[in-house]
């Protein structure tokens, strides 16, 4: 299904010599260029009544007309889902995520997820590719996540992204002590033998993720992780790569080991704790609407808190 909205606008005359892609991009600036092409190859663009290439110069003073044509996401459902709404506006939208649920509906996951919540409380987003989530979290990671509400909001918040301007960070505890902070700048893709996995390859794309101490214990570390790139799973396969695996990481993580000499409190604790120690706990960006900095900020879930409270008293314990 789809919905076709007709637009129009007159080239002005500073704009003559420029090609039609490029006019188009600067007269309807919500729509990202490679939209604009598709509809002018698809016939959709008429410039004075005729269809021309992208390429093509306008000389300013035609008319142009668009019928701009969006798909309508009909497969994905509402559902009542319960949603911890952080902040939204006509433009944006501010998720907590909790932990065990999923982005998007897929292949053993085909409803229940955020996406189904999400055109449940605002079914706008039917409109906007991908329900409008500009970035994700795996189903174990909790945290802050982004949602534009029309298609200029994402492409605005997806041009941030790309630019690297978009704010992401996170708090983690990872294996092991770190003796300071880094980054890890190491190319991410999928994995040679299971594809169901990443890895660092030497011809995957471009990764880097910054990391700092917030406190050392015993045999573990919490740290804060900025991204730079939003790979899949790139924080966990980067910590993974320097020996410095999350906590509970199912997939990336090692064997677990129980530090000598644990309490039962602590033993119990690091057994129980089963999902990738990760939240997303700040995000800012420019607001596509009212051009804006703003940033949000969460705390951490209580199994986290739970888990730094156990390596606290343990690290008191030893001391």
């Amino acid at each position: 299904m789809s919905k076709t909205e007709m637009l129009s606008a007159v080239v002005p005359v500073e704009m003559g010599g420029s090609r039609l892609d490029q006019a188009l991009a600067q007269l309807f600036s919500d729509y990202s260029r490679a939209r604009l092409q598709q509809w002018i190859k698809a016939g959709k663009v008429l410039v004075d009544g005729k269809q021309l290439r992208p390429r093509d110069k306008v000389m300013g003073g035609e008319l142009l007309q668009v019928e701009a044509t969006t798909e309508v996401e009909v497969v994905w459902q509402p559902e009542v889902i319960p949603l911890d709404v952080v902040y939204e506006d006509e433009d944006i939208l501010v998720i907590n995520k909790p932990v065990g649920l999923v982005v998007h509906p897929g292949t053993g996951n085909p409803d229940g997820t955020l996406v189904n919540a999400l055109l449940n409380h605002a079914p706008e987003l039917s409109e906007v590719p991908r329900a409008g989530i500009i970035h994700r979290l795996d189903k174990a990671t909790s945290g802050l996540l982004v949602v534009a509400r029309n298609l200029k909001s994402q492409k605005h918040l997806v041009e941030m992204l790309q630019a690297r301007i978009m704010k992401r960070e996170y708090q983690a505890v990872a294996t092991g002590v770190m003796v300071s902070g880094g980054t890890v700048d190491e190319p991410i893709g999928r994995h040679a033998v299971d594809r169901k996995r990443m890895a660092v390859v030497h011809n995957g794309k471009e990764a880097i993720t910054h990391y700092r101490v917030i406190q050392r214990y015993r045999a573990h570390t919490h740290i804060r992780v900025n991204l730079e790139t939003g790979r899949t799973h790139q924080i966990r396969v980067h910590m993974a790569y320097i020996r410095h695996p999350l906590i509970g990481d199912q997939v990336y993580g090692q064997r677990l080991r129980i530090p000598k000499d644990s309490s039962e409190q602590m033993t119990n604790t690091l057994r129980g704790f089963k999902r990738q120690a990760l939240h997303a706990v700040k995000v800012g960006l420019e607001h596509p609407g009212t051009g804006e900095q703003i940033e949000w900020e969460v705390p951490l879930p209580d199994d986290m808190l739970r888990l730094l409270e156990a390596l606290k008293e343990d690290a008191k314990t030893h001391a």
